[in-house]
């Protein structure tokens, strides 16, 4: 199946994917890689505000290079989520809704996943230039210091995603 969604419908409309489904995503995106991740979770363990809300939000796995004339962000591929997965299931916990990035997850993360009702989409690596093509506004909210893995709040438009995941524990990477 294939389905047009806006971030914000993904909570409610998560429970209808199925691994393997093609998700058309248009909405507010939250960039965040390893050191995003390990600062984020250092935050929560001292009860620090955070760059953003977890609740709901959806996180891409992507450290975009910087615009070029008339695009708001450079090359913006996934980055490998298996990096994250030390994270994942801390951050789905306090609810977030979906990740964004390439590769499997860890078994953690997969019931993590299922237990917060959740989904881990796939973009498709190697194709950051193509994929930059669909995010509409890049805005750097915090660790400006880490460069290109500062944690950003971008604008999807029409970005075309699998679901490789889903909140009932289908997984396109399990045969």
């Amino acid at each position: 199946m294939e389905y047009k969604l806006n971030t914000d419908e993904l909570r409610c409309f998560a429970p209808k994917l199925k691994a393997g489904d093609r998700v058309i995503l248009s909405g507010t995106v939250y960039t965040s890689r390893d050191a995003a991740h390990k600062r984020i979770n250092e935050a929560m363990d001292n009860n620090q505000p955070l760059p953003y809300e977890l609740k709901d939000a959806v996180i891409y796995y992507a450290g975009p290079t910087p615009a070029p004339e008339n695009l708001a962000v450079g090359s913006c591929g996934p980055t490998t989520s298996g990096r994250m997965d030390v994270y994942a299931p801390r951050f789905l916990d306090e609810g977030l809704v979906a990740m964004v990035g390439k590769g499997e997850r860890s078994k953690e993360v997969c019931d993590a996943i299922v237990r917060n009702k959740a989904v881990y989409l796939c973009a498709i690596g190697g194709a950051g230039a193509l994929a930059s093509k669909c995010i509409t506004s890049c805005e750097v909210i915090a660790y400006d210091d880490l460069g290109c893995e500062s944690v950003k709040k971008l604008t999807f438009k029409d970005f075309p995603l699998t679901v490789a995941v889903d909140c009932s524990g289908g997984n396109i990477f399990v045969r």
